[in-house]
């Protein structure tokens, strides 16, 4: 007769403001629309990186980095493959940083805890930030420039 596997139990994030969870932060966001230019534009590129992540659609999810996914040192086939270690995968997306200014660009982060399962069953979480750059509309820059791109993910 057959056993039962009992499957792993569900993930979940560090809470915040524990030891690799984001800061706990209680300021509420507002839920008002937002211009896509703004800090809150960039967090979005990274709820939609980090969901297509989820998702599997990682050209998609590569696309979202600076110079048409050039910027993630990865070809599609080496971005795809470095999920594959992964039986889930799940983000949280902490609050915006101030936008900053240099040289035409401007730069924002945003942290983020990734976390899920290894195949292996073991689970893991990361804290980390997304930086996110777009041009700072100035002559010459293009439409994909001037949209926030993801140029650097560290943990």
């Amino acid at each position: 007769m057959p056993t039962a596997t009992a499957s792993p139990a569900s993930v979940e994030p560090p809470a915040p403001g524990t030891p690799g969870g984001l800061a706990d932060d209680r300021t509420p966001v507002s839920e008002a629309p937002f211009d896509k230019t703004s800090a809150q534009g960039a967090a979005q590129v990274v709820q939609t990186y980090y969901a297509l992540i989820e998702a599997g659609k990682y050209p998609e999810a590569r696309a979202l980095w600076s110079d048409s996914g050039k910027a993630s040192g990865k070809s599609e086939e080496s971005f795809a493959a470095g999920f594959g270690t992964y039986a889930e995968y799940h983000a949280q997306i902490g609050a915006p940083g101030r936008i900053e200014g240099a040289a035409g660009s401007l730069y924002v982060d945003v942290p983020v805890v990734a976390y899920g399962r290894l195949k292996s069953g073991a689970a893991f979480d990361r804290k980390g930030k997304v930086t996110l750059r777009r041009c700072n509309d100035v002559p010459g820059c293009t439409a994909e420039q001037r949209a926030w791109r993801i140029s650097a993910v560290t943990s």
